[in-house]
C-alpha cells in the first residue's frame, strides 16, 4: 500500500465540458452494421430492423455525436448508393476492408439509428475518389431548405425536413499510404480548403474537421498538421487527432503509461496549431476532435496486421472482423485514456471511441443471439453519466513507476468535474504493484458550495486477474462494483486496488 494525495481546488478549472467529447465512431466494417446494430431477424428487432437490445445498451453507453460512415470505408463510398428504395441499391466491393457492402443501411436509416438511440450526426465525406461536388451534393441533400432536385430526392426517401448535421469531417486519415486517394500534406490541404470554403458558401454554420495525422507514430507527424493548417486554418474548427493503444509484449506497466503518450500526442498537436495561429497573427484558436481513439490490437503477436487475413477470403458480406476481446487491463487504460481527454477539455472539444459494436467495441452480439457489455463498457457509461459541466485539474501527489517511454509516470492520475449539485471524480491506479490510499482534499469545494459533500455513489473496476474478460459464455465476469469511498470532515478516501479504475460521485 503507498499513499496518494491531493486537493480539489475550484479556481484549477480547465475548461467547460462539450458533451461531444463522449462521442462515438460508426463504420461500414466487419459485423458493426449489419448483425450488430441491424438484423431484421432477430427476436428482438424492431419494425426497422435494428436490434433493440442494442439500442438500449448504447443509450446506457451515454454516446452524444457519433461519427459516420467511416473511417476507412468513407474514402472509396459513394453515398448516393445508400439512399432511395433499399431493393434498388448497389451492391458495391469496399476496398478498405475488402468486404461487400450491400447498401441496407444509409444515411436515411443511419439517421432513424440515431433518433432511437437519442445520439446526434457526424458526417464524414469522402475526399479519397471523390472532392468538392460530391461533399457539396452531400450537404445539399442533407442540410439544405431550397426547393432542389436534392431536397425533392430527400422528401421522396422519407424526409421532408433537413438532417441538420452540424459537424463535418473532411476525409479521412489523408496521410496513411493504406487510405483510397491519399495525398501529401500540400496536396490534401488544398483540397480541404476549396471543399471547406464551397460547404460554407452552401451552409456557413457548419463545423468542419480537417485531417491530422493518423498517429503521432506517421513519419509526417508535426509536418503534416503545420502544412494542412497553413492551407485550412481559417476554414476550419478543428483538426482530427487518431491514435490506438494496445499490449506489447506482455508488459502491463507500459502499456498503463498509455495516457501519457495520449497527453503529449494533445499538447503536440495544440502547439503546432497555435504556432500557426502566430505566424498568421490570428487569436482563433483550432480545437481538437480526438475523433477516433481506443484500445486495439491492431498488431497480431506475429507482427502483421489485423484483418489481413481478409484478403485470401473472397469478399463476404458483414464477415467478422476486428472483433477484439477486451480484459480487464484494458478497461482500466481505457478509463484512463477518458482521464486525459477530460483533463484536456479546453482543447479536446469533440471526441470518438472507435467503435461501438463489434468492431474493437464496448458492446458485442452473437447472430440471433444475446448481446454483452464488454469491460470497456463500463468507464465510458459512468463518465458520460457522471461527468459534471466543468472539468477541473486534480495534481495527485503520489508515488511513480519508470516507463521505459517516458521516464518517471506517476503512478495515480485523477481528474474532477463540478456542476452545481456536486463533483464528480474520476481516478486510475496505474501501479501493477501497489495498491494507493488515497485522500482527497474537499474543503476548498466544500467552501464553494457552503456546505460538505457527502458520497452518492462510488464505482471500483477492478479484477485480481488482469486479463479476465466478458464472453459469449460468461458474459458478467467482469463489472464494477462499490468503490467504499466515504467523505468524512472535508475528505475523501478511497483505496485503489493495483490496476484499477475509480468513479465517484458527490453531492
Amino acid at each position: 500500500m503507498t499513499d496518494a494525495s491531493a486537493r480539489i481546488d475550484p479556481r484549477n478549472e480547465i475548461a467547460d465540458i462539450d458533451r461531444r467529447v463522449f462521442g462515438g465512431f460508426v463504420e461500414h466494417l466487419g459485423r458493426h452494421i449489419y448483425d450488430g446494430i441491424h438484423e431484421p431477424a432477430h427476436e428482438t428487432a424492431d419494425a426497422d430492423g435494428f436490434r433493440t437490445d442494442v439500442i438500449e445498451l448504447v443509450k446506457e453507453l451515454g454516446v452524444s455525436t457519433i461519427r459516420y460512415p467511416g473511417g476507412n470505408f468513407v474514402s472509396g463510398y459513394r453515398w448516393e448508393d445508400g439512399i432511395g428504395p433499399a431493393d434498388r441499391r448497389p451492391r458495391r466491393l469496399d476496398l478498405a476492408w475488402h468486404s461487400t457492402e450491400t447498401n441496407e443501411v444509409g444515411l436515411h436509416e443511419f439517421q432513424n439509428w440515431l433518433d432511437k438511440v437519442g445520439s446526434d450526426l457526424m458526417l464524414a465525406v469522402n475526399l479519397g475518389t471523390r472532392g468538392t461536388q460530391e461533399a457539396l451534393d452531400l450537404l445539399e441533400y442533407a442540410n439544405t431548405t431550397a426547393d432542389t432536385d436534392w431536397t425533392r430526392q430527400r422528401a421522396v426517401n422519407g424526409r421532408d425536413e433537413p438532417f441538420g448535421v452540424k459537424m463535418w469531417c473532411l476525409g479521412n486519415e489523408m496521410d496513411g499510404w493504406w487510405q483510397l486517394g491519399h495525398r501529401n500534406a500540400g496536396d490534401y490541404g488544398a483540397l480541404a480548403s476549396r471543399t471547406a470554403k464551397a460547404m460554407r458558401m452552401l451552409d456557413p454554420g457548419v463545423e468542419l474537421v480537417v485531417c491530422g495525422s493518423s498517429g503521432s507514430g506517421m513519419p509526417t507527424f508535426g509536418a503534416w498538421e503545420r502544412t494542412v493548417l497553413e492551407h485550412t486554418f481559417d476554414d476550419v474548427e478543428f483538426i482530427s487527432c487518431h491514435s490506438y493503444y494496445q499490449e506489447q509484449g506482455s508488459d502491463a506497466q507500459e502499456f498503463l503509461a498509455s495516457g501519457v503518450d495520449m497527453a503529449r500526442f494533445i499538447e503536440s498537436v495544440v502547439a503546432i496549431a497555435d504556432a500557426v495561429a502566430a505566424t498568421k497573427k490570428s487569436d482563433k484558436r483550432i480545437m481538437i476532435s480526438f475523433d477516433e481513439w481506443n484500445v486495439w490490437y491492431l498488431h497480431n503477436e506475429d507482427g502483421t496486421q489485423s484483418g489481413e487475413e481478409l484478403k485470401d477470403k473472397g469478399w463476404p458480406v458483414a464477415p467478422r472482423l476486428l472483433e477484439d476481446q477486451y480484459h480487464a487491463l484494458d478497461a482500466v487504460v481505457f478509463g484512463d485514456l477518458l482521464i486525459t481527454l477530460l483533463q484536456h477539455a479546453d482543447r479536446v472539444r469533440s471526441a470518438s471511441l472507435a467503435q461501438l459494436v463489434n468492431v474493437i467495441a464496448p458492446i458485442m452480439t452473437e447472430p440471433g443471439g444475446p448481446a454483452w457489455k464488454q469491460t470497456t463498457f463500463f468507464p465510458f457509461s459512468l463518465t458520460s453519466r457522471l461527468a459534471g459541466e466543468r472539468a477541473v485539474r486534480v495534481p495527485v501527489d503520489c508515488g511513480t513507476f519508470t516507463s521505459s517511454r517516458f521516464g518517471e509516470v506517476a503512478a495515480v492520475n485523477a481528474v474532477a468535474t463540478l456542476d452545481d449539485d456536486g463533483l464528480s471524480l474520476f481516478v486510475v491506479n496505474r501501479s501493477t504493484v501497489d495498491a494507493a490510499d488515497l485522500r482527497l482534499d474537499l474543503s476548498q469545494v466544500a467552501g464553494a458550495f457552503g456546505r460538505d459533500l457527502t458520497v452518492v455513489e462510488s464505482h471500483l473496476l477492478h479484477d485480481d486477474d488482469l486479463y479476465a474478460a466478458n464472453t459469449l459464455e460468461d458474459p458478467e465476469r467482469v463489472g464494477v462494483r462499490p468503490a467504499g469511498a466515504t467523505a468524512v470532515d472535508g475528505t475523501l478516501t478511497l483505496t485503489l486496488p493495483a490496476v484499477s479504475w475509480a468513479a465517484v460521485r458527490l453531492a
